[in-house]
């Protein structure tokens, strides 16, 4: 028990990271392992969930992620200089047909949406907004962090192998962990991922050229969405309350500053559905 004890010790150790805003994290898991997670996670999902074929949704999607990412590049060297993380410049982008609004984003660089998102941010800043968010969650790599204590609290949980074949709940869980809203309950961020991912995509999009005010009313939006009925899946690992709401608007005024220095600079996304 003292040697399995001082492994672990060593392992923790030496698996602290550090996230984009300096908060400490354990981070067991490498980016390659990650990456290939994410990628074999949404490869799964295009199988077992129905694609949105039309081009016109996909183009809007990929139109504004085509956008922010770019400016996650930036924010990525000036952040980490030399040892910069995020060198993918394009991101795959798929639209789902599912009326619950969801939007998720996951490591290797693969985004998804779905149709029931366009009625809730029905305008191209606020789900600029969604999205920038949900970028924020893997340049935190909250996924790794979140596995990494799934990990050490049970080892036994192959984290690794249950991404394909049928959809389990250890599937489900690992999808949660990753950061797309499933039936599993107990896998919510923490406030402390939801408010570093605000802060993050609030800078992504106000830097992109989308106006940020879209934010606060993305979320007024899903708060009206959740009175009096069961919350929509995207509010089961994205708390929305008006405390959340007020940070927004306490960062508001450095964000307008970056949109309008960016709009200055002719960045006007011009991406419609």
């Amino acid at each position: 028990m003292r040697l399995t004890f001082i492994s672990l010790l060593v392992l923790l150790t030496s698996a602290c990271a550090t996230s984009p805003t300096g908060k400490s994290f354990v981070k067991i898991f490498p980016d390659s392992q990650m990456n290939q997670m994410g990628a074999a996670a949404f490869t799964s999902m295009k199988k077992s969930q129905k694609v949105d074929q039309s081009p016109k949704s996909n183009r809007y999607v990929q139109c504004i992620v085509d956008a922010l990412i770019p400016e996650l590049l930036v924010e990525d060297k000036r952040v980490y200089g030399n040892k910069a993380r995020m060198h993918r410049t394009s991101w795959e982008v798929s639209v789902f047909e599912e009326q619950t609004p969801n939007a998720f984003a996951l490591p290797g660089g693969k985004i998804g949406v779905h149709t029931g998102m366009f009625k809730i941010a029905s305008s191209t800043d606020m789900l600029a907004s969604v999205i920038g968010h949900e970028i924020g969650h893997v340049w935190s790599e909250h996924g790794n962090a979140r596995m990494s204590n799934q990990f050490l609290g049970n080892t036994a949980l192959q984290l690794t192998a249950i991404l394909g074949g049928t959809d389990t709940r250890q599937k489900q869980e690992v999808l949660g962990l990753l950061g797309v809203a499933t039936q599993v309950g107990g896998l919510s961020f923490s406030r402390q991922h939801e408010s570093e991912s605000d802060d993050i995509g609030l800078t992504l999009m106000a830097r992109a050229g989308f106006d940020p005010r879209a934010s606060v009313t993305v979320w007024q939006n899903m708060s009206r969405l959740s009175q009096g009925r069961k919350p929509p899946e995207f509010l089961s690992t994205h708390p929305s309350n008006q405390t959340r709401i007020n940070d927004l608007n306490r960062k508001m005024p450095k964000a307008l500053q970056l949109y309008q220095e960016a709009r200055a600079q002719g960045k006007r996304p011009n991406c419609r559905l």
